[in-house]
């Protein structure tokens, strides 16, 4: 994710990393070599009587920017849900640990707190590597007991299996009596909420927009971009590479932002922060169990870049 201060209006007109330019500009290359070459040659078709009209491309590039808009919207809305999910992790992570402490009458840094603890920050960070598909073992066997961890590393569905252990802990809590029928229902229904939040992040990631429908929007905007010098050649001129390459710009970066927010778990620069959000959610634990020392945040790095 990128995270920067506040810029000067002029600053912005320039700055090129998290602009999706870099991925974009050999395509504009192409439009603007194409726009050129049409200028060159303007009056060889002329001879021809071939004339085509702006008008066309209005009512078409109207049409385009209302789907552009549409796919625009569902990418971050898809983007926006993933990120309220993943402060529901913080949340209910911490609402777990305060009833635990509370409930049980445990003392903060009670090895079985701190047990209790360090299962809900691994499963933050297997939520993390599940998402992205990476290995969680290294952060398993940091966070959890060697036994533990070696019986999750075998596992498929780790931050399942860590929802499992969880319920466990519960459950002997409740056998030693230190919960109560209502008390542990009260916990268990935090669980239940983070097997909710599981689940729909599984769904944001294996579900993209229909593949169809990004086709006819992607060929669309290229065939579009491509006829527009033909159309702007009559009236504008010399002129025709320079808004050519606007317009291309505009279509091409609108569907290439619109494809990194569709899939926000990843390690893209307009991706969502799981590094640093799970950081976050292993800081307010440990802090909770009365921890000596916390990991420094994650800061963004030279490039403004937070992953």
């Amino acid at each position: 994710m990128i995270v920067r201060p506040p810029q000067h209006w002029l600053f912005m007109v320039f700055t090129w990393r998290g602009s999706v330019l870099s991925s974009i500009l050999p395509r504009l290359g192409l439009n603007l070599a194409f726009a050129l070459l049409v200028v060159a040659l303007h009056g060889w078709f002329e001879g021809f009587g071939l004339h085509l009209s702006i008008g066309p491309f209005s009512l078409m590039g109207i049409a385009l920017a209302i789907f552009l808009g549409f796919r625009n919207n569902t990418s971050y809305d898809r983007f926006w849900e993933a990120r309220k999910l993943c402060g529901g992790v913080m949340v209910h992570t911490r609402s777990l640990l305060r009833q635990a402490i509370a409930m049980t009458g445990r003392a903060p840094d009670d090895v079985r707190i701190v047990h209790f603890a360090a299962l809900l920050q691994a499963f933050a960070f297997a939520l993390k590597h599940q998402l992205r598909q990476t290995d969680p073992a290294a952060d398993l066997a940091r966070l959890l007991p060697a036994p533990v961890a070696a019986r999750l590393m075998t596992a498929q569905f780790v931050p399942a299996m860590l929802l499992r252990e969880l319920g466990l802990w519960l459950a002997e809590e409740r056998a030693a009596g230190r919960l109560s029928e209502i008390l542990w229902q009260s916990l268990d229904a935090n669980l239940d909420r983070l097997s909710d939040i599981l689940g729909s992040c599984e769904r944001i990631a294996s579900t993209p927009l229909p593949y169809a429908y990004s086709v006819l929007l992607h060929r669309t905007i290229y065939l579009y971009c491509s006829l527009l010098p033909l159309g702007l050649v009559d009236s504008i001129g010399l002129l025709t590479p320079l808004i050519s390459v606007f317009v291309a710009y505009t279509f091409m970066a609108l569907e290439s932002i619109a494809g990194e927010l569709e899939t926000p778990f990843g390690t893209e620069p307009n991706d969502l922060a799981l590094d640093a959000i799970c950081r976050t959610v292993e800081r307010t634990l440990l802090e909770m169990t009365d921890a000596p020392q916390l990991p420094p945040p994650l800061q963004p790095d030279a490039q403004y870049i937070l992953t």
